[in-house]
């Protein structure tokens, strides 16, 4: 019965930790793709992966551009990070500049499971991501991001710390030979600095902070910056003191989950896990959420989105596109503004960060970005109303044996409002964040199917006004779809077939505004991948992998779309056009909602 459970465990969980940004190398039970020579490969040309996204809004500058750092990462896992000195461009024939952008190019070739990277500058991280797994004939890979929110910390000398943990021997031999450049564009039209810190406009509102405070730990380490959160009642906390003539404050969340963890949305509850003796399956239930507390107060929350690494599920569905999210992991905004009357008395204060139903490991930092009034040297505020109730979580289930169903949702907000008193006036500050999760997860066939269909869904609502008038508001609306069926066909011969079949989406809605304008955007990115794989003993032997997504970004500015397909590291279509006409959204709307319906229910 031990050995037969334990092969259940492997068919439908272990298969995808080998492949994935694995953050405990102990872990033994680890699939990899077979050695043996593949000759069709050998004159293959070095193959181009890639994330699907808009393309950055650059001005129409001619960049300064240099390369701050160029490493191979060989084996680097529990070593220090990669350090090396930044200092702003100062040859560029203007220092003012509207558009910073991170480039991130990398080669390799051989055999390597995917890594999860952060980049951080003086212990801000301005970048996490996960390699992508390399094949024989090599492979290259392009990260750009828009880091032109952390400008304030670029215009000064800083410590650039890129931990990569990578591991090479005789099995997995990739070396990830990386440049980091930066891009810094001239502002097309010089930026009025004057009226920025008039007393009469806020405008810093939608500007970059004047200043970014790492909320991470300290160099010397031989790890990444981030927090380890190992368990539920893990709480990892830092220090921190602020100025005070601060007026506004964002904490900035980084988010990633690994080991036990990796794919917590498929975790069965622990009473299926204990009435089956399923003692090495990871449990708990799939509902996870991030909790911020400020001085032991929950102040924020994240329902994260669900990365799928470029190894996970199946690594033959990322090759070359590869997940949402996998390449430039997302960050997530909480607006600390209400709370300043707490943290502008000059002491040290402490945010704290905790996972519910946390396994092990997740890595959590964040940034905490500051608006100064330069007028004066103090500012003041209070806080007015702050609620911050625990989640409303439920589960149903049925299960006999090793079939069952489970249901699981749960519900949260948070509320908080406070003024702050500076030279722009008495600022009152409004932040609302709601959340709402449903996860329904299916075992069947003795648990060798497993059908999970999820959705996370967000809403952040924020808004300052003077006593007199309106200054800014922003409302973003997230929804995170999932849809993953896995199952195992076992020949009754050492060997098995994994399949899968997986669809997800991030969709999200935002709305700004302020005294110089009003934008909105909407984004659209559904994916929708099948695959299968040959596991003969503890190796990959064989598999095929395709993959589609749709893209679709309208805003108030710019239009962008792509649609693209591909199958075992063929790109079969790629088509891209700006869609800025409303009959052309319509249409893309309905073929958004079809394919994402069909999808779902596995009809593709």
């Amino acid at each position: 019965m031990g050995s037969s459970l334990l092969i259940l465990f492997f068919s439908l969980f272990l298969l995808h930790l080998p492949f994935a940004c694995n953050a405990n190398l102990h872990k033994t039970h680890r699939f990899r793709l077979d050695l043996r020579p593949q000759p069709s490969l050998k004159d293959a040309p070095i193959t181009r992966y890639f994330e699907v996204t808009k393309p950055i809004e650059l001005p129409k500058t001619k960049p300064c551009s240099y390369l701050i750092l160029q490493h191979d990462f060989g084996y680097t896992y529990t070593l220090p990070p990669v350090l090396a000195n930044y200092t702003p461009p100062s040859n560029c024939y203007s220092q003012d500049f509207s558009k910073i952008v991170l480039e991130w190019t990398a080669t390799c070739k051989g055999r390597q499971f995917d890594r999860i990277f952060g980049v951080w500058l003086s212990g801000v991280e301005i970048l996490r991501s996960c390699t992508a797994e390399p094949r024989a004939t090599g492979i290259v890979w392009t990260v750009k991001k828009d880091i032109t929110r952390y400008s304030s910390l670029l215009k000064n000398p800083q410590t650039l710390a890129v931990y990569l943990g990578n591991v090479v021997d005789q099995t997995y031999t990739g070396i990830y030979h990386v440049n980091i450049t930066f891009h810094f564009y001239p502002a097309e039209v010089p930026q009025n600095t004057h009226k920025r810190n008039s007393a009469n406009s806020v405008s810093g509102f939608v500007s970059p902070a004047d200043l970014v405070l790492p909320i991470s730990r300290n160099l010397p380490l031989n790890d990444g910056l981030w927090f380890l959160i190992e368990n539920s009642t893990d709480v990892q906390k830092k220090e921190f003191k602020i100025p005070q003539n601060s007026y506004r404050a964002v904490l900035e969340v980084y988010v990633s989950f690994h080991s036990d963890d990796e794919f917590w949305y498929t975790n069965p509850p622990n009473e299926y896990i204990e009435a089956n003796n399923l003692t090495d399956l990871p449990g708990n239930g799939p509902f996870r959420e991030v909790v911020v507390s400020l001085d032991e107060s929950v102040v924020g929350a994240v329902y994260p989105f669900t990365v799928i690494y470029t190894g996970g599920v199946n690594p033959l569905l990322w090759r070359p596109i590869t997940g949402i999210g996998s390449f430039n992991l997302p960050s997530y905004d909480i607006e600390i503004t209400p709370f300043l009357g707490k943290i502008l008395d000059g002491d040290n204060h402490k945010f704290g960060f905790s996972v519910t139903n946390a396994l092990d490991v997740w890595y959590i930092d964040a940034n905490l970005h500051l608006w100064l009034d330069s007028n004066r040297e103090r500012t003041e505020g209070k806080l007015l109303r702050h609620t911050s109730p625990r989640p409303q979580v439920s589960l149903v289930q049925h299960f006999k044996g090793l079939n069952g169903f489970f249901i699981t949702t749960a519900s949260r907000s948070i509320l908080s409002s406070g003024w702050v008193k500076s030279s722009h006036g008495m600022i009152t500050t409004y932040s609302v964040q709601g959340f709402s999760f449903r996860n329904s997860m299916e075992m069947k066939d003795n648990f060798n199917v497993q059908i999970v269909n999820q959705t996370i869904e967000a809403c952040n609502r924020v808004f300052a006004k003077l006593p007199s008038s309106f200054i800014y508001s922003v409302e973003s609306k997230q929804k995170f779809p999932l849809y993953l069926y896995s199952a195992n066909v076992d020949p009754g011969n050492g060997s098995f077939l994994s399949l899968a079949n997986l669809s997800l989406g991030f969709n999200e809605d935002r709305f700004s505004g302020a005294k110089s304008g009003f934008s909105s955007s909407s984004l659209r990115n559904l994916q929708n991948g099948q695959g299968s794989m040959f596991i003969e003993g503890n190796l990959v032997v064989g598999g095929l992998g395709s993959t589609e997504q749709l893209y679709a970004y309208d805003s108030s500015k710019e239009c962008y779309f792509r649609n693209v397909s591909s199958k075992n590291y063929t790109v079969l279509y790629d088509e891209k056009r700006d869609i800025c006409d409303k009959k052309s959204l319509r249409g893309l709307g309905f073929r958004l909602s079809r394919w994402w319906s069909l999808s779902a229910r596995g009809s593709f």
